[in-house]
Formats: structure tokens, sequence, C-alpha cells
């Protein structure tokens, strides 16, 4: 993950190039934006329950990625949709002598309203409310119970920070909450997100 997160900022570097910054690095009404983002996302597979031998982790962080693009309204209000993948993750367990294991694959589509507002010449913090679609397949063998597969629609909000390398390229961290499936194994709510983004 920390080497996505380098070529993230170097092509962020070379974008803005050497110039000096705009003086005023806020979007301009009427314009939009197309980025790319680095998700780091947790995924538990404590529905296992206890007893459960494995050589792989029970819980931990995915690194996966996102697109999104926006509209800017004005200077402070813009609308905003993204695809997410939240990647694969695996589960392979033991108990007794029986066996088991667990397989997940999620994605989310979202739309959102955003609101942005700056700290600093080159700072701003913004926030995002929407909703999410998301999708969570969970196929198993031997003895695990956990499996089907099941799109929810879900409150989507999140809070973060972006820096303006000059007036058309950004670079962003921010807390997402995409909710919750019925199928609660594997991804969980919330993940961070580390974006670079280009306005035109």
């Amino acid at each position: 993950m920390k080497k996505i997160l380098f070529a993230l900022v170097a092509s962020a570097a070379a974008l803005g190039g050497t110039s000096a910054y705009a003086q005023n690095t806020q979007d301009a009404a009427g314009t939009a934006y197309i980025g790319a983002g680095v998700v780091g996302s947790r995924y538990d597979f404590d529905s296992v329950g206890a007893g459960a031998v494995s050589g792989d982790k029970q819980s931990g962080t995915k690194a996966a990625g996102k697109v999104y693009g926006g509209y800017n309204i004005d200077s402070t209000w813009a609308v905003e949709a993204g695809y997410t993948d939240f990647g694969k993750r695996s589960y392979n367990y033991t108990r007794g002598a029986a066996a088991g294991g667990i397989n997940t694959d999620a994605h989310s589509y979202y739309v959102a309203g955003k609101g942005t507002w700056p700290v600093a010449q080159d700072f701003a913090v913004f926030g995002k409310l929407g909703v999410a679609r998301n999708h969570n397949e969970v196929s198993t063998s031997g003895i695990a119970s956990a499996s089907g597969e099941e799109n929810k629609t879900a409150l989507y909000a999140s809070v973060g920070g972006e820096y303006a390398i000059n007036k058309n390229v950004k670079v962003s961290l921010e807390y997402e909450n995409y909710g919750k499936n019925d199928i609660d194994t594997g991804r969980k709510a919330g993940a961070i997100t580390a974006g670079l983004r280009y306005n035109f």
C-alpha cells in the first residue's frame, strides 16, 4: 500500500510541475473533475467463531482502488459519484478435524453531495453525504456457514482534507463510510482513501 501511495504522490508532483501555486486554488463554478484513489478497508472473519485454527489473518486491512468524478456547482458545493472496488479476501481454517473456507468479493457505487471549506490558500476540508449501493458476495466451502450474495442501498458519508498541488491537481485523504450489507462477513463499513484528482 505504501508503494501505491508513493506512486500517487509522485504522479501529483509530475502533473503539478514546479510552478508556483495559483492565487486561488478553489474550484470554479461549472467545472468538473475526475480522480482515482487507493482504498484501505478493514475486513473481519469473526463470524467463523471460536475454536478455528488458521494460517490466514482473521482480520486486517485490504488495499484496493477507487475511481470517481464530480461537478462543481460553485466554489463550495459539488456533486460526486464513484465506484470503489474493495477487493477479494479469503479465509481458510480448520476446527477439530473439519476444514472450512470463506471467500468474499465486495464493491460499491455511490452518489453524494460534497461541501468544501478552505482553511488555507492551498488546503481545504470537505464532507460528503449521499447513498451507496453495496454489493457483497460470500462463497463458502466445508463447514463454513456464511454464504450468499447481497445488494443493499445504504447511507454514504465522508470527511477529509485536500491539498492543492496547483489549481487543477489536488491530493486528498478521507475517511469514508459506505454502510453495511446484510451479509456481515468480510468487508467492514469504513475505509481510508488517499486520492488524486484533476479539475478541468
